[in-house]
């Protein structure tokens, strides 16, 4: 299986409106359902513990309030939010490590891990490092087919960011400074700002980095793949030209139009290229009878430093390019439709819904793919010049002690937005279907 996924983020010093912007690609097996999940704060009892993928560990006192998106087998998430505006999107690593015989953490799990107790990006990235030294993760044999391997991740909030980097039980941290874009390849080198105790030591025992060589290149010791080339290489190359040289003028549509984008590494970071290539565009599409990888569900982060608003949370499922990035607040509730969704397709299931709604596009070639780009912008462009609206009304009610107003708001505006999204969506698909059987007619 393709192995992708993106991950970038523009700092407040980056973006237009002076607040940290947020992007995430998860990209998965093409018929692999991926839903939205929440879990509400919870307190938790002296000595309980957290039963994982493959491993119990301890639970902390109190786990915080967050919105998961979930490969429906998994306990943990591609990405995800919490009520503290903590903000993390995970990558699979190509590690030199070999696989180890006991099982580990699932990179996914550590995500969620990160979300559930931590209060700032740094309080995240001392949770998982403290996970990933002690627990371990990365390939480890397992008796359940789950494909298992390192993983890296960008850590933000509405304040500062992070990128971490892990090889089995090591890892290395690199605080951002403006902008900066990951994907499936090792990023950090000698530019880290923290680093595991051992990290060095194994690399030099291993013979992956000479003793003498100056300052440790986490990257270079522990690549398994040149870092120069392949897809990976190349989609971090797109999202890094691309947010360096919009840098000052960054918007949450900007980080949309990148999750879509599927320009390769060379392309003029001026435009956004929006021909479907299965090549090495950071909007990632399956082969049509559903072999290799595809995008599976998106998000960006509109976080908020200054109390203006509410963050705003543009969720979309399945391909970015032929999606609706719709709005989501976790000061309200998930509408449980959102939620649905798991092996088998199933007409319930938003994220099945828009799964079918892409492939039918394709099928139908540029036509299709424009009938349901334009079915969609009018009804984006109504939520842009809302969902701000909304999330500075709540905010209002939220300062004033307003709690039952502002569920009440949020709630009736992210319902009424998801019904209409769906009825949209099973709209596009029916004229979809109709024109493919009339064309199948007439063959």
């Amino acid at each position: 299986m393709l192995q992708s996924c993106d991950t970038m983020v523009a700092l407040n010093g980056a973006s237009k409106n002076g607040q940290t912007l947020f992007a995430k690609n998860s990209d998965r097996p093409a018929e692999e359902c991926q839903p939205l999940v929440w879990h509400e704060r919870e307190v938790h009892p002296k000595n309980a513990t957290v039963k994982c993928q493959f491993l119990d560990i301890p639970q902390v006192e109190t786990t915080y309030r967050h919105i998961g998106s979930r490969p429906y087998w998994c306990w943990g998430y591609e990405h995800g939010f919490n009520e503290h505006q903590v903000v993390i999107g995970n990558e699979a690593l190509p590690a030199k490590l070999a696989p180890f015989s006991e099982p580990k953490l699932v990179g996914m799990e550590i995500l969620r891990l990160g979300l559930e107790r931590a209060r700032s990006a740094a309080e995240a990235v001392e949770t998982m490092t403290g996970l990933v030294s002690q627990y371990g993760q990365g390939k480890f044999e397992n008796g359940a087919g789950v494909r298992t391997y390192d993983n890296g991740y960008i850590i933000a909030d509405p304040q500062e960011a992070y990128v971490l980097e892990t090889a089995g039980h090591h890892w290395a941290v690199k605080r951002v400074e403006r902008t900066a874009g990951i994907s499936n390849v090792y990023s950090v080198e000698t530019d880290w700002h923290s680093l595991s105790a051992d990290a060095e030591i194994e690399a030099i025992v291993q013979g992956w980095w000479p003793a003498d060589r100056g300052r440790f290149n986490f990257a270079a010791a522990y690549s398994a793949t040149d870092r120069s080339q392949g897809s990976g290489a190349m989609r971090r190359a797109r999202s890094c030209a691309v947010l360096s040289h919009r840098a000052g003028t960054i918007e949450a549509q900007t980080m949309i139009n990148l999750l879509s984008d599927h320009g390769g590494g060379q392309a003029a970071p001026d435009n956004f290229d929006p021909v479907i290539n299965p090549g090495t565009g950071i909007c990632v599409h399956s082969k049509f009878e559903g072999s290799s990888g595809n995008t599976a569900a998106s998000l960006v982060a509109d976080l908020c430093a200054d109390g203006a608003r509410l963050p705003v949370y543009w969720c979309s499922f399945y391909s970015p390019c032929l999606s609706l990035f719709f709005p989501l607040f976790i000061e309200g509730s998930l509408p449980a439709a959102l939620s649905l969704g798991g092996e088998k397709p199933s007409d319930d299931s938003p994220w099945w819904r828009f799964h079918r709604l892409s492939r039918l596009a394709q099928a139908n070639g540029g036509a299709g793919v424009s009938l349901v780009r334009t079915g969609w912008a009018e009804f984006q462009g109504h939520l842009f010049e809302t969902a701000y609206q909304i999330a500075a009304e709540g905010r209002q009610l939220q300062q004033s002690g307003q709690l039952t107003q502002l569920a009440t708001l949020l709630d009736g505006y992210t319902a009424g937005n998801v019904s209409k999204m769906l009825q949209m969506a099973t709209d596009m698909i029916e004229q979809l279907e109709h024109e493919t059987a009339v064309e199948t007619a007439m063959v």
